[in-house]
C-alpha cells in the first residue's frame, strides 16, 4: 500500500518481497524523476511491481510449456496433479494482477495536483500491467485446454487398456472352454480313446487362440 501527500509518500509492506529497494536504486539513477515529488515514488513502486509480474509470467508461460510438451509426448503419465497445481497458481496471480489494472489506469489522467510531466510514465505502467493481466488470462484458458487433452489422453489410455484385458480374457476363453468341457469326466466324451485325442484338443486351443490373438492384433487391440 502506498500512502501520499503534499510532501511525503509513506509504502506499507506486507510480505518477504520488498519493491521500494528496487524502487529507490532507480530514483537515485534518474533525479529528474525523483524531482517531480511524491507521486514519482508511485510510479517507480508500481513500475518495479508490474515488471515482476512480466517476469513471473513469463516465468509461467516457460512452466506451462514444459508442461504442454510433457502432455503430448509417448510418455504415459499422469500430469493431472501438477496441471491443477499450475492451474491455481495462475488463478492466485490473474487475481494479484486484475485489481492494479484500473488503478493504474486512473493514473494515467492528469489531475490538478498530479505531474504532468509523468503522465506518459504511468501509460507505459499501464499498458505493461494490461498485457500482463491479457497474457495470465490467455494462460488460464490455454491451461483448461491442456487439461482437457489430458483427460482426454487418459481416457484413451483406459480405453486401450479395456480393449487389451477384453482381448485376453476372449483368448483365453477358448482353451478354459475346451478344458471345462473335458474335465466334466463323463463317461461317453469324443475321443477320450484315441490316441492323439489329448494332442488334438490342445492343438485346437491353440489353434483358436491364436486366431483370435491375430484377429485382436489386425484390429489394434493389442
Amino acid at each position: 500500500m502506498i500512502f501520499l501527500g503534499p510532501s511525503y509518500a509513506l509504502t506499507v509492506r506486507h510480505g518477504a518481497d520488498d519493491p521500494t529497494v528496487e524502487a529507490a536504486r532507480r530514483l537515485a539513477d534518474t533525479p529528474q524523476m525523483a524531482e517531480l515529488g511524491p507521486a514519482s515514488v508511485l510510479h517507480a513502486v508500481t513500475d518495479v511491481i508490474v515488471d515482476a509480474y512480466a517476469q513471473a509470467a513469463a516465468q509461467v508461460r516457460a512452466d506451462l510449456t514444459d508442461l504442454e510438451r510433457c502432455v503430448f509426448s509417448p510418455a504415459r503419465d499422469d500430469l493431472t496433479e501438477q496441471i491443477y497445481s499450475l492451474k491455481r497458481e495462475v488463478v492466485e496471480f490473474r487475481d494479484a494482477v486484475q485489481p492494479l489494472v484500473p488503478v493504474l489506469h486512473d493514473f494515467t489522467t492528469p489531475g490538478d495536483a498530479w505531474p504532468r510531466q509523468l503522465v506518459p510514465y504511468f501509460r507505459d505502467v499501464a499498458d505493461h500491467v494490461t498485457r500482463t493481466d491479457i497474457e495470465v488470462r490467455a494462460l488460464d484458458d490455454l491451461l483448461g485446454s491442456v487439461l482437457d487433452a489430458h483427460l482426454a489422453k487418459v481416457s484413451t489410455w483406459q480405453n486401450d487398456d479395456m480393449r487389451r484385458i477384453s482381448a485376453w480374457a476372449a483368448i483365453l476363453a477358448i482353451p478354459t472352454m475346451v478344458a471345462g468341457i473335458y474335465g466334466m469326466n463323463f463317461a461317453d466324451m469324443p475321443e477320450l480313446s484315441w490316441r492323439y485325442g489329448y494332442p488334438c484338443a490342445l492343438a485346437v486351443m491353440a489353434l483358436g487362440a491364436g486366431l483370435l490373438y491375430r484377429a485382436f492384433r489386425r484390429n489394434g487391440w493389442l
